[in-house]
C-alpha cells in the first residue's frame, strides 16, 4: 500500500542561455495527499491506490504524474486483490511507458492492460473461475494538463475556486437512467440501482474506457475518490473542506473522517492533487510546443 503522505517537487529549472545567463523555465509543480479507511461496516478495505512521481525536471515533461484509485466491487470474490492487481498495472505501465507518449493514449492502454490482468487473474483463482472486478480512475498530468480515464463510478472533480466540478460520468445504472430521461438527477442519488454498475475492470475480456482532458491552473486541486466517500458527502463539502485546509493529507484525513460520520457503510478512500504551478503549451497532433 502507498503511503499516506503528501508530496511537494520543485517548480523551477536553471538553464544557461546562449550567452551563458541563467534563465527559469516553469513546469508543473504539484502537491498531493492520500489517504483510505474501511469505514465502519465492512470486514476488509476493498480500495487501492498509487502514485507514480518524476525522478527529476526531464521525467516531469517525459512522463509527468500519475495517481491511480481503484474500488474492488463489493458482492464479487476477491476485490481487494482485483484492485491491487489493477492499480499496480497502472502504476508499472506508467513507469515503463516510452517519453512522450500522449496521456490521452497511454491510460485507455493501461486501464484495458488492467482490464486483462483482473480478467485473467479471475479465471486463474479457483476451479471454474471466481467473479473479480473492481473501479478504476486514473488521472495523469503533464505540462498544463490532467487527463482522466475511468471505468465504472470512483470519480475525479476539479475543485477552482472554491467550486467541484465533476469530471467523469459514472459507469451506473441509475447515472444511465438520467441520461436516457427516466429519472432526474435528484432521484438517481435515492434510486436502488445507484451503486448497480454497468461496466468494470475483470468482468469482460474487453472494456470501454472513457477518457477526457482538461486544462490546469495554479490553485486547482483534482480529487480522486470511490463511492465511498462521494455517496456520503456533497460536492460542496469536498469543495469546502479542500479550499479551506491547506495540507492535503489533512485535508484527505478531514474528508474521510467526515465520509465515516455520515455514512460509513463502505470503504473510504481520496487522492488530492493541488496544482503549484504550470508550464504552458499549445498542443499540434497530440504533440506539445512551448508557448512564448
Amino acid at each position: 500500500m502507498i503511503e499516506n503522505a503528501p508530496g511537494v517537487y520543485p517548480a523551477l529549472q536553471v538553464i544557461l542561455t546562449p550567452g551563458g545567463r541563467a534563465a527559469q523555465a516553469s513546469m508543473l509543480d504539484v502537491d498531493f495527499g492520500e489517504h483510505t479507511d474501511i469505514g465502519k461496516v465492512r470486514d476488509q478495505n476493498e480500495d487501492s491506490h498509487g502514485h507514480v512521481t518524476p525522478a527529476n525536471p526531464a521525467q516531469a515533461r517525459s512522463h509527468g504524474w500519475l495517481f491511480v484509485l481503484a474500488d474492488g466491487v463489493g458482492g464479487h470474490e476477491r476485490g481487494e486483490v482485483a484492485s491491487r492487481i489493477a492499480v499496480d498495472c497502472v502504476v508499472e505501465g506508467f513507469r515503463e511507458s516510452r517519453s512522450g507518449e500522449p496521456h490521452t493514449e497511454l491510460l485507455p492502454r493501461l486501464a484495458e492492460k488492467a482490464n486483462l490482468r483482473v480478467y485473467e487473474a479471475g479465471r486463474a483463482a479457483a476451479p471454474g473461475g471466481a467473479r473479480m472486478a473492481t473501479t478504476l480512475v486514473a488521472c495523469a498530468l503533464r505540462y498544463d494538463r490532467a487527463v482522466i480515464a475511468h471505468v465504472g463510478d470512483s470519480r475525479c472533480y476539479l475543485i477552482r475556486r472554491g467550486r467541484a466540478t465533476l469530471l467523469t460520468e459514472d459507469h451506473t445504472v441509475a447515472n444511465e437512467h438520467v441520461r436516457l430521461g427516466l429519472i432526474s438527477a435528484s432521484d438517481s442519488s435515492q434510486s436502488a440501482n445507484r451503486h448497480m454498475l454497468l461496466r468494470s475492470l475483470g468482468n469482460d475480456l474487453f472494456v470501454k474506457v472513457d477518457v477526457n482532458q482538461t486544462q490546469v491552473v495554479p490553485g486547482d486541486v483534482l480529487l480522486l475518490c470511490c463511492d465511498g466517500l462521494h455517496g456520503a458527502l456533497e460536492a460542496t463539502d469536498m469543495a469546502r473542506i479542500v479550499t479551506q485546509t491547506k495540507d492535503l493529507h489533512e485535508a484527505a484525513r478531514q474528508l474521510v473522517a467526515l465520509a465515516n460520520e455520515r455514512d460509513g457503510s463502505d470503504n473510504i478512500s481520496v487522492q488530492l492533487v493541488r496544482i503549484k504551478g504550470v508550464e504552458r503549451v499549445g498542443m499540434y497532433r497530440g504533440r506539445p510546443y512551448k508557448l512564448r
